[in-house]
This record gives C-alpha cells, sequence and structure tokens, in this order.
C-alpha cells in the first residue's frame, strides 16, 4: 500500500518553535561554540522559562489564599510549591531578574547560581540542571534571555514541551551520529506509544536516551482524560550521564518525575538497577543496534532459569554471534508481568537472523508473546538512511477468542509500512498523525477492537473505511489480511519461514502492483544490510574455528 502525505515544511515555517530555534541556531553560528557545548544551556534556559511561568502561577494563588488564611502567607515555603508539582524558585532564580540583569554584569555566572539554586530547592533535580553558562558571553546570554523570554506565559505546559522536544529534535539532527543517540522521532514514538496503549501501570525503558518514550505515553494518558502523575509509575536507565540529565529535564518540563538510573558504571546489559524481571506493565525502547564486544561472561549467572523456577534476564540463552540485539530483546521480554505489553524498534536485519539468534526467536515466538511487527522504511532517522523494524510484544494476547475475532494466540500481526510516509525533504521522512494513527487502528481491528479516532480524526476514519469498510458506508469495519499491506500469519505459516519475523516474507504486494526503481533499491540496501550482518557471522564462525583447532593441534 501507498500513502505519501503531502509536505508539511512550509506550513510549520512561522511556528513559534521554528522561529526560536533559527534564532537560537544563528547564535550558535557567531557564538564558536560546537552543538554539544551548545545544546544543554539552551534547553536549560527553555526549561528555566517554563519552571518560572508555573512559579508565578502558584505564587499568585498562594498571595490571593494568603491574604483570607489565619495562619498567614506561604509564598516563600518550598513545600507550598512542592506539594502541586511546582518548582521553587529564589528571587535570583527567577527568570525576569536574569532578564533585566544589565550587560555588563556577568550573566553566566548567574545563570549558574540560579540552577544551583533550583537544584538545592528541589532535590528531584539534583545534579541535573546545566552549569556551563561561563561559556557564553554576557552579550550572547543576554540575547538569548530575550529570545526565550518571547514563549508566552499564557502557554499551556504541554506547549512548552513540544518547544523542549523541538530544540531536542533540532539539535539531534546538528549533532549527527550522537544525537541520534538520544533522540528518537516522535512519530515512532507516537506509534509504539498508539500500540502498547499504556493507560495505567509501571513503564520501563533501559535505553531511555532523553526520554521521549516516557513522554509521548505521558501525552497518551492525558489525551485519554487521566492525570499521567498519577497513573503512571516512570523507570529508566541511561548509559550516558549528561542524557540521563536531558531526560530528567524533560521530565520535568512536562510535569513528569521518574526514578531514571544515569552515569558512572551502569550498564542495561549488566546492571538492572529497577529489579525489573517481571515487574513491568510496559516497556519502550529505541536501544542502540547491533553492539558488539558485550562481556557474556558477565552474564551467565541470568541466563534460563533459577533453580527454583523463578525466571531471568535472558530466559532463551545467550546469541553464539558477537552483537547485542537479542540481549536487549530478551531484556523487554523479561521486564514484562504476565499481561505486560512492549513496545521498541530494532534493526531489520535481526528479524532474519540465523543461527543462534534463530533460535532463540524460535523460542520468543513459541512463547505466544511476540504481538505485532511493523516494518518501517528508510529516512525515518535523523542518523541513519536503512529502514527498521517496530516489533511489539503482548504477554496477555491469550485467552478467549472475541466474536467473529482471531485467536491472537496463534498468529502474529504483520503490517508493512515501508511506504507510508511524509516526505520532510529530501533525506528525512515521518509519519503524519493520520498516518500514526492508521497503523495504530489497524492493530487494533485485529484485536477485535473499535478505532481510536482522537489521533487522526476523520482523515484517519476515510482512510480504514476505505481499507477495511465493507460494500457500504455503514458497514462495520473489520480487519482482514490485505496484500500489500497487512497480514495475521499463523505459528504453523511462520515456522514455514524459518522463524522469520520479516513482514515482508509475510504480506506480500498489492495485484497489479509495479515496483519502482525507488523501491528495489530500498530492498536491495535491506538485503545488503542482512548480508552484511551474515557475512559477520560466517567471519565469526570462521574465527571460533580457527581457534577451536589451533586448540586441538596443540594438544
Amino acid at each position: 500500500m501507498h500513502w505519501v502525505a503531502p509536505s508539511a515544511k512550509d506550513a510549520a515555517s512561522d511556528t513559534l518553535e521554528r522561529r526560536l530555534w533559527e534564532t537560537a541556531d544563528q547564535f550558535r553560528a557567531n557564538s564558536g561554540l560546537k552543538a554539544q557545548e551548545y545544546s544543554s544551556p539552551i534547553l536549560g534556559l527553555i526549561f528555566l522559562r517554563f519552571a518560572d511561568v508555573r512559579f508565578a502561577a502558584r505564587r499568585t494563588a498562594l498571595e490571593k489564599a494568603g491574604a483570607t488564611s489565619r495562619r498567614g502567607s506561604r509564598v516563600d515555603e518550598p513545600s507550598a510549591y512542592n506539594a502541586e508539582g511546582v518548582l521553587y524558585l529564589t528571587p535570583n532564580a527567577r527568570f525576569d531578574f536574569l532578564l533585566k540583569l544589565p550587560e555588563g554584569a556577568d550573566i553566566g555566572a548567574k545563570v549558574n547560581e540560579a540552577m544551583r539554586d533550583i537544584e538545592k530547592h528541589n532535590a528531584q533535580l539534583a545534579g541535573v540542571l546545566p552549569k556551563t553558562y561561563t561559556l557564553f558571553k554576557s552579550t550572547l546570554l543576554k540575547e538569548l534571555l530575550k529570545k526565550v523570554s518571547e514563549i508566552p506565559a499564557t502557554m499551556d505546559y504541554d506547549a512548552f514541551g513540544r518547544v523542549y522536544e523541538y530544540f531536542l529534535a533540532e539539535f539531534a539532527l546538528t549533532e549527527g551520529q550522537g544525537g541520534g543517540e538520544f533522540y528518537t522521532p516522535s512519530c515512532i514514538v507516537r506509534l509504539l506509544t498508539e500500540v502498547i496503549e499504556p493507560y495505567h501501570g509501571r513503564i520501563l525503558d533501559p535505553a531511555c536516551g532523553s526520554g521521549g518514550m516516557f513522554v509521548s505515553s505521558a501525552r497518551f494518558v492525558a489525551e485519554h482524560k487521566k492525570n499521567p502523575s498519577s497513573e503512571l509509575s516512570i523507570c529508566g536507565v541511561e548509559k550516558t550521564d549528561e542524557t540521563g540529565r536531558l531526560c530528567r529535564l524533560n521530565l520535568a518540563v512536562h510535569g513528569l518525575e521518574g526514578d531514571i538510573r544515569h552515569g558512572g558504571e551502569i550498564n542495561s546489559y549488566y546492571d538492572d538497577p529497577h529489579e525489573a524481571v517481571g515487574r513491568f506493565d510496559f516497556v519502550l525502547a529505541n536501544p542502540p543496534f547491533n553492539v558488539n564486544a558485550v562481556d557474556k561472561e558477565r552474564l551467565k549467572d541470568a541466563v534460563g532459569v533459577g533453580k527454583n523456577g523463578e525466571p531471568r534476564r535472558f530466559p532463551f540463552g545467550l546469541p553464539r554471534t558477537d552483537n547485542a540485539n537479542y540481549l536487549w530483546i530478551q531484556l523487554f521480554y523479561s521486564s514484562l508481568n504476565a499481561n505486560g505489553r512492549a513496545g521498541f524498534v530494532m534493526a531489520n536485519s535481526t528479524s532474519d537472523a540465523r543461527a543462534s539468534e534463530q533460535e532463540i526467536r524460535q523460542k520468543l515466538i513459541e512463547s505466544r508473546a511476540v504481538d505485532v511487527m511493523v516494518a518501517v522504511g528508510p529516512n525515518m532517522f535523523y542518523t541513519v538512511t536503512l529502514p527498521c523494524t517496530l516489533w511489539f510484544f503482548d504477554k496477555g494476547k491469550g485467552g478467549t477468542r472475541p466474536p467473529g475475532g482471531l485467536d491472537r494466540r496463534d498468529t502474529i500481526l504483520f503490517i508493512d509500512a515501508r511506504h507510508i510516509y511524509r516526505q520532510i525533504d529530501r533525506a528525512h521522512r515521518d509519519w503524519t498523525p493520520a498516518q500514526i494513527s492508521f497503523i495504530a487502528n489497524i492493530v487494533r481491528l485485529y484485536r477485535s477492537e473499535a478505532p481510536d479516532l482522537g489521533l487522526g480524526g476523520a482523515e484517519t476514519e476515510a482512510k480504514l473505511k476505505e481499507i477495511f469498510g465493507g460494500p457500504t458506508s455503514r458497514a462495520t469495519l473489520k480487519y482482514r489480511d490485505i496484500p500489500g499491506l497487512c497480514k495475521a500469519a499463523t505459528l504453523a505459516e511462520i515456522a514455514a519461514q524459518g522463524w522469520s519475523l520479516n513482514p515482508g516474507r509475510y504480506v506480500g504486494v498489492a495485484p497489479g502492483e509495479i515496483v519502482s526503481d525507488k523501491q528495489f533499491k530500498e530492498k536491495l540496501e535491506t538485503l545488503n544490510e542482512e548480508l552484511e550482518t551474515l557475512n559477520k557471522q560466517a567471519r565469526d564462525f570462521e574465527q571460533t574455528v580457527a581457534r577451536n583447532v589451533a586448540k586441538i593441534l596443540e594438544t
């Protein structure tokens, strides 16, 4: 199926986010600072503006309450702010105080002092806020404060969050490969969230980057008329300390808190700071692909099941190849409780990997936890052009079959979304809200659930009726296999394909569809990626055999 949405590039050019970014980026070009030196301080100023707006609103409410209260005013009590989820700001940490400083003042030192004071009075931000503002000339900081002050105090909190996320995305693009380590495009995150539907419970991201998965989950809850702070318990792990601080700052900008472990020697392969096995309702992640040199000797005590049958972190064994993809996949699986759901991004080659990885994949499929696989086209990420695959687990998908529905326990839904996209520019694509909703609602129809049109609205509804509707406009939408788009494959069919989880093997092409040169190139890129993986595995096997033969000959 092909659905290429028109680009919205021009329509977005006059948004507040775009104007703020263009100015901030112009300042950076004239500052002599590297993108990595510039990004955290700018995000810190956006955060400070957000915190100041919330503080001012709470202070006004306390002043009104104090005028009629017998116990007097509480405007200077930090607890009166923290109790409402608002950060307390001392006078020298307030945005207007910094904005009004003369250019002759050491503004960098003053902003650093403000950040330290915020951390002092708000323990959840200890060690998080940037304090490198003395790298900036006072004139540059003055201009930046003026520009950030243009964010209206009347903006709602979610709008502040969107400004912050926009800057995160632009910094990721600017920083290239390094940016991809902390930022997953919002359209990918949104689809993951729409499919696993994290309404309530404990949520884990063991490679959490800047926290986009948590923010998207909170937004999903809020859009369904619930309070994210009371519905979600957020836990994350991030190897890079600076990125972990970005995550905690991102949560704070969105009015959220979480238990984020980051920096130091922490590493999700070897460490389990949240004691995750079987404890989470939801897992969302975009882990680093094809990592090598993991010390498997350190993992041997976390393989299989314990002496008393208790599950461990790597229940299906360790792959013999020097590739961590199936370590991540097992971490996600083992962290879920009996009804838990997971959604994550993975390299395409993982769906067809051979040898020990195929053995692990077979065990995973036979566990009946794999629910949905979505093939994603190229250029959706800022740092890599290759396509990827979205994996979804649902440990609670078994049980009774809905009336007229599929028995999901013995099937897996495959969706080919490679030709559904919006072209942003020559090198980048994304999905529109309607496209995200369309893909997510294919899954809902497969689950025999009613469509959720809160995202995508009428455009999504029209596309669903076009593809899945009956002979009349009033016919009930019902899932069915659509060549070139989706297929609910049985475990027997999957076994016949060598336990492959590659959607292309099952979905096929629509009748009369012609493969273009561009599509052929995309397919060739995917096959070449798989070939490179197989060649690497062959070289690994060759080295292993050579070592074993050498040992035998030495004896």
